[in-house]
């Protein structure tokens, strides 16, 4: 569960040359304000896409950052963000209306949660201890600053006049209108309390003529390591070239590293590549070998952090599509053993797919 302690929403008009920070934060007892500040903050931090990163030495914003958080002048804070951001975006090329959000916020997820979401030997453990004395397995919330930029877009929204004896209703244009939560959002940073972590997105724009990404390069100053998505989609791709270059099943390989990076990122919050291809490959030290080796050519990595729930999103099911247009969508798991499907190689090459103990078919 996200908890929102701070947000305020500062505002720049880049055509009119305009800023306007806010003196005060918004508010949070009104509840559609309190649930798209939390629905925002939780996409950022839990987003697959987002970018990895630690501050590096002699960063003046970890030094801010870290007095705000020991000594905490919200509004301060968060003005001297967009004093930032305004100085730096007034000087891009094409960019148009935005709103600065920022939010001081806390992960409020209980041990008993964290271990049902395991859904291990030890997860049930921890949750039946919980079961017995919830208060005792509250885990301490997990507290982070996070900054988004969210572009504003022109729409028509209607506008009732009175005309004395006529009402009359006008279209009228606004550059106003926020993202729908539901939206990506290309520029935002999280950053832990505890850990000072940072998970960083942006895009790199034309400041002062040369491209740069704002995030990382300007204002956090901090390293960049690949995100999950990314680090998840290059081990499959070499798994699957692997594969084929051993004459393996491709689709079967593949689904088989999905279901361990799904299962051991549920319970364990990372995700190692090595460890991914020690298993897929458990018996077959030349694939695990030339994996390693094509791992060290992309620059994988040693481990990625993962959150509950985002390895699930990308790698719980499986979907492939044969040449004679078939498409099919399953749980990576199945690949594990041949229980409910069951993939054979004839001599000439040609690929039989056998769907087993279906106990119902409907249409979609």
């Amino acid at each position: 569960m996200i908890e929102i302690t701070h947000a305020i929403l500062h505002a720049f008009d880049f055509d009119t040359g305009s800023k306007s920070l806010s003196d005060r934060e918004l508010d949070l007892g009104e509840r559609p304000t309190r649930s798209y500040v939390q629905r925002l903050c939780r996409k950022a931090l839990t987003s697959a896409e987002a970018r990895h990163g630690e501050f590096e030495e002699g960063s003046e914003f970890a030094v801010r950052l870290g007095d705000y958080f020991r000594n905490g002048d919200f509004v301060g804070m968060s003005q001297e963000v967009a004093v930032f951001f305004w100085e730096q975006l007034r000087l891009c090329e094409d960019v148009g209306p935005v709103d600065l959000l920022v939010a001081d916020f806390a992960e409020t997820d209980s041990l008993k949660e964290r271990a049902q979401a395991a859904g291990t030997q030890v997860g049930d453990a921890f949750a039946e201890a919980a079961d017995a004395d919830d208060a005792a397995f509250e885990a301490e919330p997990q507290r982070h600053f996070g900054v988004m930029l969210l572009p504003r877009k022109q729409s028509f929204v209607h506008d009732l006049r009175d005309f004395g004896d006529e009402a009359v209703n006008e279209l009228v244009r606004t550059d106003a209108t926020l993202p729908n939560p539901t939206q990506k959002i290309d520029s935002y940073l999280v950053v832990d309390d505890g850990s000072m972590a940072i998970s960083f997105a942006d895009k790199e724009r034309a400041v002062a003529g040369q491209d740069k990404q704002i995030i990382p390069e300007l204002l956090l100053r901090c390293t960049t390591r690949p995100s999950t998505k990314e680090v998840i989609d290059t081990v499959t791709t070499i798994v699957e070239d692997v594969a084929e270059e051993y004459g393996m099943t491709p689709a079967v390989v593949v689904a088989q590293a999905k279901a361990y990076v799904s299962d051991h990122a549920s319970r364990h919050e990372r995700i190692a590549p090595a460890e991914v291809a020690e298993h897929v490959f458990a018996e077959r030290p030349d694939q695990r070998e030339s994996f390693e080796r094509h791992a060290r050519e992309e620059r994988l990595p040693e481990q990625v952090p993962v959150r509950r729930g985002v390895a699930n999103r990308i790698a719980k099911k499986h979907h492939i599509r044969t040449d004679t247009g078939i498409e099919i969508s399953f749980p990576s798991e199945f690949a594990r053993d041949d229980e409910h499907m069951e993939f054979h190689t004839d001599a000439d090459g040609r690929i039989t797919i056998t769907l087993k103990n279906i106990g119902h078919i409907e249409n979609r």
